[in-house]
């Protein structure tokens, strides 16, 4: 409370002269009244402290040559009423005037610890509000950078990125764009603090005339815009039709191309380090896109990859079919011929004929387990649920079959989950030690599932040679999901989904 009404007396600032002059005026007429009053009743009594108050009042408010002018006039006033004598002038002289310049003095220097206690107020709050402002700016980086980390698509991250950007920098907009060309640029993703003619995500803007949108395109570097008044270009008669009068802006690099931009915008212009901190959301953005886009470059490369090695599989089972298989039914129906015509008293070479005519058999039973185990021939006229059932029939464990599939998938789906069932079987057979397997599979409109369990001693897992790997790559090279589960002693689960329509 003291120092509340301290401050009210003594200011760090000094108040206008005008007001000065009045109240002085108003002081010394006051105090000239009163002490005339006064004198009839004591007429020995000085009463130089009634005119050291408005000597104080002066000195604590305004300037120190209006406090020194009216410590004058209040001697002079208080030497009107000492005309009586030499010794009436003295206190006058040696003893009022020097007590008024001396409290000029120390208003003064009172005046002057205000102004430094002032000015280290200030400087705190500043720094108070620069410590709240950077705390905001992170707290909103970390929010954007955690969902980056965790691989979300830029769909996701570009409407986060301009909501925290607002929040962070506490700005009045924020938009982020995309090059469509060197003449034009859509809007991603805004966002606003108040309620207006908002820009809508999809929109196409012109960079034609001057617009921070168009110097990043043109220059790769953050660029301001401290006053949209007198721009010429669609983008400032928008942002102005926005209530928006000044624009900072940042580039968006992915790879080493100009992708976009993010800007923000506001009512004025905008601290310099603001280019720099738009930058840090730019960044983050720009990390994203080029993850999402290398994520797609993988994927497509795993699916030609796939999409090679399933085409070589069929012109190796092709040919095998037509080629080597049929050339040993050929030899298997000359050499029955030829036992045909060897005469009865011949019957070792007839012997010798039947061995070698039944090695030849089952030689072509092994091609065809070969073939089948290269690409099934019967995926590719039959479908999946044929094949599953092949597969079901061929395999030395009992196999529940629950198919929902009543169509024809695109081939690499069909392949895929062929090998996922087939490598799942012989998995169980080789080292689950299980004594039944469920398969099931359903596929809708958007999804395709596949799940195989079996009752075994449990313990598989990735990466432990029992193929699940190359499963795994074929598997996400379609952008679909391989998942295990096998606590040891409780068997196997291995589900797959995989997407059947564009996302």
């Amino acid at each position: 409370m003291s120092t509340r009404l301290l401050s009210l007396v003594i200011r760090p600032s000094v108040r206008p002269l005008r007001w000065g002059l009045l109240v002085a005026a108003c002081l010394i007429i006051g105090e000239t009244l009163l002490v005339f009053q006064l004198k009839r009743v004591a007429p020995e009594n000085a009463f130089g402290a009634i005119f050291l108050l408005g000597v104080l009042v002066i000195s604590a408010g305004w300037s120190f040559s209006l406090a020194v002018a009216t410590s004058l006039v209040s001697a002079l006033v208080y030497l009107y009423f000492h005309l009586e004598g030499a010794d009436s002038l003295a206190p006058a002289l040696f003893v009022f005037l020097p007590l008024a310049l001396l409290a000029n003095v120390l208003a003064g220097q009172a005046r002057l610890r205000a102004q430094e206690s002032e000015q280290r107020r200030r400087e705190a709050e500043s720094s108070h509000n620069e410590v709240r402002a950077l705390a905001a700016q992170q707290t909103a980086l970390r929010r954007v950078a955690t969902v980056v980390a965790r691989g979300a698509a830029p769909a996701e991250v570009c409407p986060l990125a301009v909501n925290e950007l607002v929040v962070g920098l506490a700005v009045a907009h924020a938009s982020l764009i995309t090059y469509d060309s060197d003449s034009s640029c859509a809007v991603i993703a805004t966002a606003d603090t108040e309620p207006r003619l908002r820009m809508v995500a999809g929109e196409r803007l012109s960079l034609d005339g001057d617009s921070l949108a168009a110097h990043i395109l043109l220059t790769g570097s953050p660029a301001r815009i401290d006053c949209y008044d007198g721009v010429e270009g669609e983008i400032a008669a928008r942002l102005r039709a926005l209530g928006l009068h000044a624009g900072v802006g940042a580039p968006i690099t992915v790879d080493g191309r100009i992708w976009g931009a993010m800007i923000a915008g506001g009512s004025q212009p905008m601290p310099p380090e603001t280019e720099a901190r738009i930058g840090d959301f730019a960044d983050l953005v720009a990390t994203a896109i080029f993850n999402a886009e290398s994520r797609a470059e993988i994927t497509a490369s795993r699916a030609r990859v796939v999409a090679a090695a399933d085409q070589a599989r069929r012109g190796f089972e092709r040919d095998l079919h037509d080629g080597a298989q049929q050339r040993i039914v050929s030899l298997g129906l000359e050499l029955r011929a030829i036992q045909a015509s060897v005469p009865p008293q011949l019957s070792g070479l007839r012997d010798e004929l039947s061995q070698a005519i039944d090695g030849l058999a089952d030689l072509h039973t092994d091609l065809q387990e070969l073939s089948r185990g290269i690409h099934p021939a019967i995926l590719s006229r039959g479908g999946l649920g044929p094949a599953l059932r092949a597969l079901a029939r061929r395999s030395p464990l009992p196999v529940e079959l629950a198919l929902e599939v009543d169509r024809r998938l695109p081939e690499s789906l069909e392949v895929a989950t062929y090998y996922v069932v087939a490598e799942a079987l012989t998995n169980a057979v080789k080292h689950s030690s299980a004594t039944e397997v469920s398969v099931r599979a359903a596929a809708d409109d958007t999804q395709l599932t596949v799940t195989v369990i079996d009752n075994g001693v449990g313990g598989a897992a990735l990466g432990t040679g029992s193929g699940l790997i190359g499963l795994k790559d074929r598997v996400e090279a379609l952008s679909g999901r391989l998942d295990i589960s096998s606590p040891p002693g409780a068997g196997t689960t291995l589900s797959v989904r995989f997407p059947t329509a564009p996302a």
